[in-house]
């Protein structure tokens, strides 16, 4: 019973076998076996760990409710949040475009309906009309292509990253990075300036802190 509980936990939150054993501190090949019930957790704590990150009870992880209720989350007009891993790929500017501090090692978890690659911190305020603050996890599509006015992360200068609404004019070989905040110009590149620019991704949702 367990096997399929923790199966079914894990595919709603979006994670793999490798994953989920890495946050257990277990090996992959467990997580095999625990899932075809071939074994079952050899201590209590990894109990207590599975089901405080999954949030359920580890009466729940051994199959305790009525009838198996607790899995046909239809049934009873409940519905489970999935999560997905995001890596975090560093701070990015609202503002004069920064060097972009790459931090892979870390990672935010969020909702797995964002379609999303990887997620940024916005640092300044020049992206406060869009409702994006300093400190607010940015979530980003990788794509090298977005539409004229979308908000986009930006590498210019090869090595410095910003967010801002994105225009290109093709006609004038013209990018312009346009801010949220009347008080900052829109940075503008042309000619050869456009060899240094290069769009990483579409920013597609964010998550702000309570103020």
């Amino acid at each position: 019973m367990l096997g399929e509980i923790l199966r079914d936990l894990r595919k709603r939150n979006g994670l793999s076998q490798v994953e989920l054993a890495n946050i257990l501190g277990v090996s992959k090949s467990c997580i095999g076996m625990y899932e075809q019930n071939k074994r079952s957790p050899h201590s209590d704590e990894i109990l207590m760990s599975i089901a405080g990150y999954f949030g359920v009870s580890i009466d729940y992880l051994k199959g305790y409710f009525p009838d198996n209720a607790a899995l046909d989350y239809d049934k009873y007009g409940l519905s489970m949040v999935t999560t997905k891993r995001f890596p975090m790929l560093g701070k990015i500017a609202c503002g004069k475009p920064v060097m972009c501090e790459q931090e892979y090692e870390t990672a935010i978890d969020a909702s797995g309906e964002i379609n999303a690659d990887f997620c940024v911190t916005a640092v300044g305020d020049s992206m406060i009309n869009a409702r994006i603050m300093d400190g607010d996890t940015v979530f980003v599509r990788e794509q090298s292509i977005v539409e004229n006015g979308e908000i986009a992360v930006v590498i210019v200068n090869d090595d410095e990253v910003t967010l801002k609404r994105f225009y290109y004019y093709p006609e004038s070989q013209r990018v312009v990075l346009q801010a949220e905040n009347p008080k900052y110009q829109p940075m503008v590149y042309e000619g050869e300036q456009l060899e240094h620019i290069r769009v990483l991704g579409k920013a597609v949702a964010f998550n702000s802190k309570i103020r």
